[in-house]
């Protein structure tokens, strides 16, 4: 991320402004979809731009080990506070790891993590990280993530847009089109779910559109 761009996450955080972007319960989503990815337990996770989301509990209650990476300090340390996990810390690099027993999350810029520290992954769990950044940041951001993934990793992308601020008809071919021009040299890209957060009666004052995507890697060669 760029300098002003990671300012204006961390005071964010601060300023306890991110509700709307931390759930307080685990994704429904994550737990419809999350069997179409079709894992072994043990496989190792990847969830970028994490919070203090409780999606990571809910992978490793599904027996996989899971690590994430996430820049605000006060985040990660409420993860682990408030899920009354007793973590060990240590130093990698530029970044702080922070481990609980299967989950792990990397505090820091997520440009500085390398596929070296983070190892053999799986599959990614992209909770809305994407549709998070600011559009022009996402191209490198896509980019990054392909290079810590392994070359057999699949992904399911979650996006959420608010479909206030898209012109009328625009959105869904929007984040169709931009998620293609992303990932689709890499992967075949299946819209699996769409639905108006408007709609849910859990959250109604939203009204944003969200998407569900099942991203599976090219065959080799």
């Amino acid at each position: 991320m760029s300098h002003d761009d990671n300012q204006r996450w961390l005071q964010a955080w601060r300023d306890s402004a991110i509700c709307d972007f931390h759930q307080r319960k685990t994704n429904p989503l994550l737990m419809r979809f999350w069997n179409t990815l079709d894992l072994p337990p043990g496989s190792r996770i990847f969830v970028p731009l994490c919070g203090k989301s409780l999606d990571l509990l809910w992978l490793a209650a599904q027996g996989f080990e899971v690590i994430g990476i996430e820049i605000s300090p006060l985040a990660v340390k409420a993860f682990f506070h408030e899920n009354r996990l007793p973590a060990q810390r240590a130093r990698h690099g530029r970044l702080n790891l922070w481990r609980s027993g299967p989950i792990s999350i990397y505090c820091g810029d997520i440009f500085s993590l390398q596929s070296g520290q983070l190892g053999h992954i799986d599959a990614v769990y992209d909770r809305a990280a994407l549709t998070a950044l600011p559009e022009a940041l996402r191209v490198d951001y896509a980019s990054h993530l392909q290079s810590l993934m392994s070359q057999d990793a699949s992904m399911l992308l979650l996006t959420i847009e608010d479909s206030e601020a898209a012109s009328p008809g625009m959105q869904t071919d929007g984040i169709d089109h931009e998620v293609s021009q992303l990932y689709a040299a890499g992967y075949a890209i299946e819209l699996t779910h769409s639905e108006s957060l408007h709609d849910n009666l859990d959250q109604p004052e939203l009204s944003a559109d969200c998407k569900v995507y099942h991203l599976s890697p090219h065959p080799a060669g």
